[in-house]
């Protein structure tokens, strides 16, 4: 070969590497799973999705509303989403396989992300009820949820531990928060237990709607449903009408993924989540309860190493 010919092989092989240096990497396709457009999953799945859509080059994105922890943790275990929020009692049980709530085999392929702020159990009463006490459901009508969804699972174990049970309601209704609310307004039900961040819409909406009474979870009940529930409290003044602090439970939530999606794209949305915690709070009041010293804490699964590298990025691992 001549040297005039290795010199074109040597142009052409430098003007082909450039070209694929050049190449625009893969589109990258995130879905986020939320859940009830009036709960609180939602809101923060948009602004999830703004942010990786804004800060993760090629990233087309996407946010999923669905019936919530159940529905999500089955969706992502099958590949059909990348990240989702979900109640820790509903990954815990997904994890181990628990067919009654809705996981016939353990769902082997999730991985953690983060843990990010309580759900609070708010159960609240039309006025005209009479409904005062947890005890005071017995015999009247309670909406708990999409069936099987987290908040369905947190009403089932919060009547057990106050020994009752469904078949103790006069009825049970297995609405979304936003049908619930217009039950109670319409006089088609007295009470709807909601699993969320505090100010959730739904019931901003009926606060404002029709006079409440927003019930209080008893410390005993909290004690007899154990890990991973705990005390909390709904701050006076969280909605219309409501003069006191009420005693509930709460749960935490996290953000979970699948073991198929890449270390570099599970880095890049957990370091942009705790990067962007300000859009988050905008997009809910919730969201403050996130913390990045916080982020391990409880996780019933092991991290995905996308998660794992950040937090050692970090020094917290």
């Amino acid at each position: 070969m001549t040297i005039f010919a290795k010199g074109l092989g040597l142009v052409a092989a430098a003007a082909t590497a450039a070209t694929f240096a050049a190449a625009p990497a893969r589109a990258e396709f995130i879905n986020v799973l939320t859940g009830g457009t009036s709960g609180v999953y939602y809101p923060l799945g948009v602004a999830l999705a703004k942010i990786y859509g804004d800060n993760i080059p090629g990233a087309r994105t996407q946010v999923q509303s669905t019936k919530a922890s159940v529905e999500n943790l089955n969706l992502i275990n099958q590949g059909k989403g990348e990240i989702a929020l979900t109640l820790g009692d509903s990954l815990a049980l997904a994890w181990q396989g628990d067919a009654e709530a809705g996981f016939p085999a353990p769902l082997t392929k999730l991985r953690g992300i983060a843990a990010v702020y309580p759900n609070f159990v708010q159960i609240v009463a039309s006025k005209d009820s009479g409904i005062t006490t947890l005890a005071d459901l017995k015999g009247r009508s309670l909406s708990v949820g999409a069936p099987k969804s987290g908040t369905e699972l947190n009403a089932r174990a919060i009547l057990a531990a106050a020994g009752m049970a469904y078949g103790d309601l006069s009825k049970t209704e297995y609405l979304p928060f936003a049908e619930s609310v217009e039950l109670i307004k319409n006089r088609q039900l007295d009470a709807t237990l909601q699993s969320a961040g505090l100010g959730v819409a739904s019931i901003k909406d009926l606060a404002t709607s029709v006079p409440v009474t927003v019930v209080a979870v008893p410390p005993e009940v909290v004690t007899a449903l154990g890990a991973p529930f705990v005390a909390g409290v709904i701050p006076a003044g969280t909605y219309e009408g409501q003069t006191e602090d009420v005693a509930t439970v709460a749960v935490v939530n996290f953000l979970v993924t699948h073991e198929d999606v890449s270390e570099e794209t599970v880095y890049q949305m957990t370091k942009l989540l705790f990067e962007n915690l300000p859009a988050m709070v905008a997009a809910h009041n919730a969201a403050r309860a996130i913390s990045l010293e916080k982020a391990r804490d409880g996780m019933p699964l092991p991290l995905h190493p996308g998660a794992e590298r950040y937090y050692k990025e970090k020094g917290l691992m």
